[in-house]
């Protein structure tokens, strides 16, 4: 059987910028069984030397940023002006992970009784394997790597075809500091067919997968055939409600920034905005203004701030949701803006598109879009707007934005969502528990929490001996 061939197409110039092989039958045989004996070693290193290497790999990856962001906009498209901050970030968030997981993976104690001596361990799993996506490759995969090998496991890597540097150089940074061979290991594949051969594999101990939600459904079906737990972070149709009370043009550049950025391909941006009427037509113009001043472009040109989009399917689809809501009644409010005109044009270019008029009869209302796309619907009162957010099959993150913060956190505890913002959005943040409710996902990653999906639970009963 001949070798998978994976060529990265460059979102910018359609052009091929890289390519690399997939592993023979045989070698992707030997990556389970590789992993499972290096993490019979490496789950009796203290935690105290664990913990070492992490902090120098992350150190490495600050020091590289210039590269590896360079990297990110040449494979995946996101301006350069803003993949660096996907650099830091990701080290901000290990970092923080680093700094609790001593309390995250210590011993608890039972109730103490004389005679009797009681406690719950977490051991490590065993063999990880992660899949992840491209839009946010460093930080979707220190989300998991990080606490899978601070709790003592061995990792298996499977980047998205679009950005195959990313697990090459976590592994270099790795070794280099400190960690054993085989602890992490990568394979490229384009196959679904590959990838399943890997999930079924018995060694493999969890599956921790972040994408679409086909290919989570697609990973928890070639899993069914045994007991092994399948963590999933998929897609979002993230609301936002602007309250009467707010500042309009504050709102305005929040929420086009939480829509617009990485040109809108994250589970957590904007997806649906719900604007009170009374201040609907003030907020359209407001958010006009902020789109005016947008530049779409050349992700190399340092004032781009939308670059292209992943591929020319996502572009379609983009477009699709657009002229769907067009052809139901929808007005395209978008301001006129000449580099939303004027793209390069060889690109995946998809100009940010503000909608009006818009109701959940459309698909870019319900379904996930992932693109630079702004469509606003006018509700009358807080509780329209609490039964439209709660209208939808995902159920990751959702916002409301108010000068009545008092008032926005009671909104939020009826809201259908792992994540509810107040005055924010689009912000996973390192020391809460990132979850999706519904098809969003199950599972938890980051916070105290995001640990235990990399342990197993162990009851230690001890009684004195009694002669």
């Amino acid at each position: 059987m001949s070798v998978e061939v994976i060529t990265t197409i460059s979102p910018t110039t359609n052009q091929p910028v890289l390519t690399r092989n997939g592993l023979s039958e045989t070698d992707l045989a030997l990556l389970p069984s590789a992993a499972y004996d290096a993490f019979l070693s490496f789950r009796k290193v203290p935690l105290a030397d664990r913990q070492a290497i992490v902090k120098r790999a992350l150190h490495s990856i600050a020091a590289r940023q210039d590269q590896l962001a360079r990297e990110l906009t040449e494979q995946m498209g996101r301006p350069v002006a803003f993949t660096a901050k996907e650099i830091t970030t990701a080290v901000a968030r290990g970092e923080y992970l680093l700094k609790i997981s001593g309390d995250a993976l210590r011993d608890t104690d039972g109730e103490p009784e004389k005679g009797f001596k009681r406690y719950i361990r977490k051991e490590p799993i065993g063999p990880v394997l992660i899949v992840f996506a491209w839009n946010y490759p460093y930080l979707i995969l220190v989300n998991s790597l990080i606490p899978a090998l601070l709790a003592g496991n061995s990792v298996v890597l499977k980047p998205s075809p679009q950005t195959p540097t990313i697990v090459e150089r976590m592994e270099e940074i790795f070794v280099d500091a400190g960690l054993s061979k085989n602890i992490i290991q990568y394979f490229h594949c384009g196959s679904p067919t590959t990838l399943e051969t890997i999930v079924r594999s018995p060694l493999i101990s969890l599956i921790a997968f972040t994408g679409s939600v086909a290919g989570g459904l697609s990973i928890q079906r070639a899993a069914g055939d045994r007991v092994v737990p399948v963590c999933l972070e998929l897609g979002g149709k993230d609301p936002a409600y602007i309250r009467e009370d707010v500042d309009v043009k504050w709102a305005a550049e929040e929420i086009v920034d939480g829509a617009v950025f990485n040109s809108g391909q994250s589970c957590c941006s904007l997806e649906r905005i719900y604007a009170h009427e009374n201040i609907h037509d003030s907020f359209i113009a407001a958010v006009q203004a902020v789109l005016r001043s947008y530049r779409l472009g050349d992700p190399f040109d340092e004032k781009t701030h939308v670059g292209p989009v992943i591929s020319k399917r996502a572009a379609a689809t983009i477009n699709s949701h657009i002229q769907d809501a067009l052809d139901k009644g929808a007005t395209n409010a978008t301001p006129e803006n000449e580099t939303f005109r004027s793209p390069p044009p060889d690109g995946n270019f998809v100009a940010p598109t503000l909608l009006t008029r818009v109701d959940h009869s459309m698909t870019v209302m319900t379904e996930e879009t992932f693109g630079p796309v702004i469509p606003v619907m006018k509700v009358k009162d807080d509780a329209e707007a609490l039964r439209l957010m709660n209208d939808s099959k995902f159920g990751l993150t959702a916002s409301i934005w108010t000068k009545d913060t008092a008032s926005g956190e009671a909104l939020a505890e009826d809201v259908e969502a792992g994540t509810v913002f107040v005055n924010r959005c689009d912000f996973p943040s390192p020391d809460l528990a990132w979850t999706g409710w519904k098809d969003s996902g199950k599972g938890v990653t980051l916070s105290r929490y995001g640990f235990d999906q990399f342990v197993k639970f162990k009851s230690f009963h001890v009684k004195d001996y009694q002669q």
